[in-house]
């Protein structure tokens, strides 16, 4: 009557929405029919790997491969709904939530109060490779805790030098750890860790190696001191040069800022002051 093309306008159902309704229900080969909690689940489960940050339809072949019959317009509408779609809604495998230093110079008034971590790379020209050496210092005395040398560093590597140095000094109280924004120091995992055991975690800004400056000092150190002036081939020969001058800087090396001493015996000067733990009878 209006002259409106008829494949122009449709039917207007009883509930409101044209078509018909979304399916509820996915099929999976071995599970057979699975509600949509289950693709979710599903979907977090391939996120939580470390390498996989994909769309929705990247995200459709991994469940393809999985056993899903899904196509990507129905997981579109999922993840949507979801709200899993944007990156920062995902799961959260970034440093997210980080703890930035709040003053560039570091005050301390004992040993194991404030210490700080790198990772620094060591050509091997042997095989024309960097292999990596993490160290931790204690910021008051200098003192090298602990290092870790090794071609990858990840983050159970991290985890597991801390927990070493937490289980050698029983776990001292109010203990601060700076480093940079490295992939294996904003990692969740250690982040998580640091929060079981009761450690402060600080985050440098972004380039500004100043407010690390005790380690980017030591490895500056190591620099002038080991690499420019032996000469070496292997990664097994470096590692014996390294060990032999975490030695030396401990226990022989004077230290100018400390008032020409070394760390090590100015840890065992104030090391009665390092804040342990009451334990009760």
């Amino acid at each position: 009557m209006v002259g409106i093309i008829a494949s122009s306008y449709y039917r207007i159902p009883r509930d409101g929405k044209k078509g018909n309704k979304p399916s509820v229900l996915t099929y999976h080969k071995t599970k057979g029919w699975v509600e949509q909690s289950v693709i979710i689940s599903a979907i977090k489960t391939i996120l939580s790997h470390e390498f996989i940050d994909c769309g929705y339809r990247l995200m459709c072949s991994y469940l393809k491969k999985d056993g899903y019959l899904i196509n990507h317009k129905k997981l579109y509408r999922i993840m949507k709904e979801a709200n899993m779609l944007k990156l920062e809604h995902r799961i959260n495998r970034s440093g997210s939530g980080r703890k930035f230093v709040k003053f560039r110079k570091v005050n301390t008034s004992r040993p194991m109060e404030c210490l700080e971590m790198d990772i620094k790379m060591v050509w091997i020209p042997k095989i024309g490779k960097n292999a990596y050496l993490l160290s931790i210092i204690d910021v008051h005395t200098r003192r090298i805790l602990k290092d870790y040398f090794s071609f990858s560093i990840k983050q159970k590597q991290v985890i597991k030098l801390l927990s070493l140095i937490f289980e050698e000094f029983e776990y001292p109280q109010n203990i601060v750890i700076r480093s940079d924004n490295g992939s294996q120091f904003i990692a969740k995992s250690v982040r998580e860790y640091l929060g079981l055991t009761g450690v402060n975690q600080e985050f440098t800004h972004i380039a500004t190696p100043e407010e690390n400056a005790h380690i980017e000092a030591y490895h500056g150190i190591l620099k002038k001191e080991v690499f420019q002036r032996f000469e070496y081939k292997s990664f097994g020969e470096i590692e014996q040069i390294l060990k032999r001058y975490v030695n030396f800087y401990n226990n022989d090396r004077h230290h100018g800022l400390l008032g020409r001493i070394t760390p090590m015996e100015k840890w065992n000067q104030d090391q009665h002051l390092i804040l342990m733990k009451n334990i009760a009878a």
